[in-house]
């Protein structure tokens, strides 16, 4: 289930069995042009992990850092699905196009992806502007970028609640398409593996010491150059939170649990000064986070971007103790509550904490999503325990 089963260089798309990860998909890309005087990459993937697969970016209709772009399903030309009945279906705009719409961000419940056509952008060369900002001034920076041509970026925001900064300041890159000539210098900087081990320290320890050590970093690249496909590519350390703890000399172990929330993009600052006060109250353990950019996914059945958002992104350090947990789970729904109350929503892949309340408000829709599972899976062969806590969450609906 990774292999490539066919590429169109003239159209620029590309047949993938749905396991194939990213990184293969990149490296079979770079290998198969060799020379071409037109050479194609993927578009977006999901930023933080690098090892997951294209089938997965498709159940759960992922995103990346574009600024200009739709979710996955935008990427997404057709696929081919087997049923509960072991038929292999292909889906698209045309053919099967309500499964194709409910697949797209259907967590795997409508059958097993075995193949995936996706849509390829050229690929080009692009150079990375850094500069300092306040929260408020970043709408009206990243329309500016927009205006300029640049494709992708994000802004990773200060996370030390007793400093001034917090959730205020935070780190701008954006990338702009540069000439094909412009040269990718030998040994631009990037982090080794024990940088971001001590930032990730840094980031539970000494915040403040944190933002400024990755702001340092970050400016000191600006106007470095990479390709638009695998400057999207970076590391992660499996298992990191073990030698964390200890490290830290935790009595409990410990991760971090990620959300997103999506804000209008002109209510952003009032949604983080009300998060802001909140997260010191509380001290809530706020460890990373960024924001990003998303158009209108006017296309899957389970949409998540109903609107042009600002997608922010929190990742809270938890303790795994039934109390820990339970504060976990509190924090998640308050950030729920606070991004509805400014007209957003929140991203249903992280986690099951939202209330019943919360996913009518946020996706009316959802027990047609699982009526329609149910139509098209009457013996439920395809199963999650995410299906199972909203079954019976939606039990008499259904």
């Amino acid at each position: 289930m990774q292999r490539v089963l066919g590429f169109d260089a003239a159209r620029g798309l590309i047949d993938v069995e749905a396991g194939i990860e990213w990184p293969e998909l990149m490296r079979y890309l770079v290998d198969a042009q060799q020379g071409a005087a037109r050479a194609w990459g993927i578009r977006q993937k999901q930023t933080g992990a690098d090892r997951l697969s294209i089938g997965g970016a498709l159940a759960a209709n992922a995103h990346g850092r574009g600024l200009r772009f739709k979710p996955f399903i935008g990427d997404v030309e057709s696929f081919v699905l087997v049923d509960a009945d072991g038929i292999p279906r292909t889906c698209s705009r045309e053919e099967n196009a309500e499964l194709f719409r409910l697949a797209i961000g259907g967590y795997g419940l409508f059958g097993v992806i075995t193949s995936v056509r996706l849509r390829l952008a050229p690929r080009v060369k692009v150079q990375r502007q850094v500069q300092i900002l306040e929260i408020e001034e970043l709408m009206p920076a990243f329309e500016q970028r927009i205006t300029a041509g640049f494709t992708y970026g994000d802004f990773q925001y200060h996370t030390d609640p007793d400093s001034p900064d917090f959730l205020r300041k935070g780190v701008f890159s954006c990338y702009r398409p540069v000439a094909a000539t412009t040269p990718i210098q030998e040994g631009q900087k990037e982090l080794s593996p024990d940088d971001w081990n001590e930032l990730i320290y840094l980031a539970h320890a000494d915040r403040t010491r944190a933002f400024q050590a990755y702001s340092r970093y970050y400016l000191s690249t600006s106007g470095q150059v990479y390709w638009s496909d695998t400057h999207q590519l970076g590391p992660y350390l499996d298992d990191y939170h073990r030698a964390l703890d200890r490290r830290l000399g935790a009595s409990e172990p410990a991760t971090e649990l990620i959300t997103e929330i999506y804000a209008p993009r002109d209510a952003l600052v009032r949604f983080l000064t009300d998060v802001r006060e909140r997260f010191r109250a509380q001290r809530t353990a706020l460890i990373y986070g960024t924001i990003r950019l998303i158009e209108r996914d006017d296309e899957s059945f389970l949409a998540w971007a109903k609107q042009p958002y600002a997608c922010v992104i929190f990742n809270l350090h938890v303790v795994h103790s039934p109390a820990g947990l339970e504060r976990a789970a509190a924090e998640f729904r308050q950030l729920i509550d606070a991004g509805i109350r400014y007209g957003g929503s929140y991203y249903l892949t992280y986690h099951r904490f939202a209330t019943r309340q919360q996913v009518e408000v946020c996706y009316p829709q959802f027990p047609e999503f699982l009526r329609a599972k149910r139509r098209y899976d009457p013996q439920e062969r395809f199963q999650s325990d995410w299906y199972r806590h909203y079954k019976r969450m939606f039990g008499e609906r259904l």
